[in-house]
């Protein structure tokens, strides 16, 4: 077994033993997909970042580039840490750049069928033993798995955003997960000192299935003018002693990203509380996405920090300004 990934011997217990990871392989730089590539090199571990075009990587590249020049800024980095996580990470844009990597994690954007036709290419040319992981909060392991010719070498992590701040990782089996994958997938989460918990597939898993409703929920209060987003929030980090109020989390998240999730969970589980507030609809349509725009429910610097104040403008202004 090549030696970027293996058993460690005469670690065993009940079954289990340590693993070790040296290389692994991300598909797709978007948010996600980079706060993964971070987070490994930061734990030791080398990166093949996969992109679809020189474009796209490049800008990918730029993009983990910046992150860690905030971070320097901040006095939470030197140059010099900087140029070594860097050169952990190789970019590329071709599979058959793939070699021996036995942990591929695919990060792409929620589309079953654009996931489904990564893991079917990469099936041909990966190691019989590798582990698929894709990075999803509603899509169906079993589904994505079926696609390949190692159903049971295929299991999903959702990583939740911000990455930075939030220690969990979902793990979701499939029906055909092997419990030696699933051990591989929690060895990784510690890897990178998250907190893993054990899903069974079901639509929306645990985080994305209980949260959505109550960012629904303050979204049709705001759109029915009750409260501002300011006020909303407030009531709720308070209230209920959140972090993050359901807004500024639909923010963080992307808007887009959290219509998908709620259409999603409607189509699958056909519950009316999942069905997507108007409001949300017309902010994706025109552009105010969250954080990553500068513009959703509140407004965000270049630097992604929110403007003190900008949630406190009524429904109506914030769908026309």
């Amino acid at each position: 077994m090549p030696d970027q990934f293996m058993d460690i011997p005469g670690t065993e217990t009940n079954e289990k033993a340590a693993v070790e990871f040296k290389r692994l392989v991300v598909i797709g730089g978007g948010s996600m997909g980079r706060a993964i590539v971070v987070s490994a090199v930061r734990h030791g571990i080398e990166v093949l970042l996969i992109e679809k075009n020189e474009t796209t990587l490049k800008q990918s590249l730029q993009e983990i580039s910046d992150s860690l020049d905030r971070e320097i800024a901040r006095w939470a980095l030197t140059e010099s840490e900087k140029k070594v996580l860097l050169s952990s990470i190789k970019g590329v844009v071709e599979f058959s750049e793939i070699t021996d990597e036995q942990f591929l994690i695919e990060a792409l954007p929620e589309n079953l069928e654009l996931k489904k036709s990564v893991f079917r290419e990469i099936d041909k040319i990966c190691l019989p033993e590798a582990v698929f992981v894709t990075n999803t909060s509603t899509l169906s392991i079993t589904e994505l798995a079926s696609a390949t010719d190692r159903p049971d070498r295929v299991i999903g992590m959702h990583f939740l955003n911000p990455d930075r701040e939030v220690r969990l990782i979902e793990i979701v089996k499939g029906l055909k997960t092997s419990e030696d994958t699933f051990r591989r997938a929690v060895a990784f989460a510690e890897k990178l000192e998250r907190t893993a918990i054990e899903v069974f597939e079901t639509p929306g898993y645990v985080t994305t299935r209980v949260m959505m409703p109550l960012v629904n929920s303050a979204i049709e209060v705001l759109m029915e003018g009750v409260a501002t987003a300011e006020d909303i929030d407030t009531a709720i980090c308070i209230g209920y002693e959140l972090n993050r109020g359901p807004l500024a989390m639909a923010d963080v998240i992307g808007l887009d990203q959290v219509l998908t999730w709620l259409e999603t969970l409607f189509h699958d589980l056909g519950d009316p509380k999942y069905r997507p507030c108007p409001m949300l609809r017309m902010l994706v349509r025109a552009g105010h996405l969250g954080v990553k725009t500068g513009k959703g429910f509140f407004q965000y610097d270049e630097d992604g920090h929110m403007i003190p104040g900008s949630g406190q403008t009524t429904a109506t202004k914030r769908l026309i300004k």
